[in-house]
């Protein structure tokens, strides 16, 4: 689910198999959408996962260059969509 909503501009989705990875996610990354493999991650663990991504807040610094890359190639696909639709 991640990979599919990654296709999609202005998205960032990320994985999480465990509480650090989904801390991560928010404070690295600044996911927005959250994914988890029901085959690898039970419902208890999927609450406590949800529950600390929701209270991880992006922590900006270093990651705050690499998250502004990801926009700036996301605005550029964009503006390509858009000239090629005129």
């Amino acid at each position: 689910m991640a990979i599919a909503a990654n296709k999609v501009p202005g998205v960032r989705a990320a994985q999480a198999h465990d509480p650090y990875s989904a801390e991560r996610a928010r404070k690295s990354n600044d996911a927005q959408i959250l994914t988890l493999g029901a085959r690898v991650v039970g419902p208890a663990l999927a609450l406590s996962l949800v529950d600390t991504w929701l209270h991880a807040e992006f922590g900006g610094g270093a990651s705050a260059r690499k998250v502004g890359k990801i926009a700036g190639h996301e605005k550029k696909i964009l503006e390509e969509r858009r000239a090629d639709e005129t």
